[in-house]
């Protein structure tokens, strides 16, 4: 899903241009306000390349976006929008970008082989930083999916976190503000790693290619490669670095997106804040 991209550098981050137009549909690529956009309708959908059956499969919802609202759920294959049909997720995204915010869209979609419906009010597109933060924070954090360990200790799962506070860090190798924030936090593990804290880095870069540089950035933690993309389509990643900050009982506490020097302290306090919460008893 996420072979084959590429990055633009835009305040602190880089922007990914994915190879197809699965992402586009929720994940807008750029802060749609800074862009002028603001105009621009939102379904909040991220769609899977899977051609094996009718229709277009969902492969994400983001949470309280027009789509969940109207009670889509991730698995569901669209088959019509406003009464037509669809078979590629540029069907979707030329449909919806027909409308304006505001506008109600009709949605008939499979599950479990059985038709529904469900009609959507759509809204104007979010910047990527307010997208991602709606979709995760507040809510346990999403199971990770094909990720191939490559370096350090790397966890089974996020559930095997649980009772630990986790910094998960989305990266690339060719991403210079990742390079930024790497040693930043891997001087954080070696500080708070005995605390409860674990570092977890995960990039959808070659194995092979992330294993040496993880060797060469002499990074501590835990490395793991998204080989399908199927854990970054989860956390709703658009531009890298993205930094998840989860906490003991598993929820998600914080985003950020990009690097900002500034956040260098108020990060450290967070993770001293978040340790500092009791473990859960269950």
């Amino acid at each position: 899903m996420l072979d084959g991209m590429r990055g633009w550098l835009i305040r602190g981050s880089v922007v990914l241009l994915v190879a197809g137009a699965a992402l586009a549909a929720s994940l807008l690529p750029t802060d749609a306000r800074a862009q002028g956009l603001d105009a621009r309708p939102w379904l909040g959908v991220a769609m899977d390349p899977d051609t094996s059956a009718p229709g277009v499969a969902v492969g994400h919802v983001i949470r309280g976006s027009p789509a969940d609202k109207a009670g889509v759920r991730e698995g569901d294959r669209i088959v019509r929008l406003g009464g037509t049909a669809v078979l590629r997720p540029s069907d979707v995204l030329r449909i919806v970008g027909a409308h304006s915010p505001g506008d109600t869209l009709d949605i008939a979609f499979l599950r479990a082989g059985r038709e529904q419906a469900a009609r959507a009010a759509l809204a104007a597109f979010p910047p990527r930083d307010e997208m991602i933060r709606m979709d995760l924070v507040g809510a346990f954090a999403p199971a990770w999916r094909d990720l191939q360990p490559v370096s350090g200790s790397f966890p089974a799962s996020v559930g095997a976190l649980r009772g630990r506070v986790v910094l998960l860090d989305f990266w690339a190798t060719w991403c210079a503000p990742c390079r930024i924030v790497i040693p930043k936090l891997d001087a954080l593990q070696a500080r708070y790693g005995a605390q409860g804290l674990s570092v977890v880095g995960v990039t959808a870069d070659e194995a092979a290619d992330v294993a040496v540089f993880a060797q060469r950035m002499g990074m501590r933690y835990g490395v793991g490669v998204d080989t399908h993309g199927r854990t970054s389509r989860a956390y709703g990643v658009a531009s890298l670095p993205t930094l998840v900050v989860i906490d003991k009982r598993g929820v998600v506490r914080d985003v950020a997106v990009g690097y900002d020097s500034t956040g260098d302290a108020r990060l450290e306090a967070e993770v001293q804040s978040l340790l500092a919460e009791p473990a859960p008893t269950n």
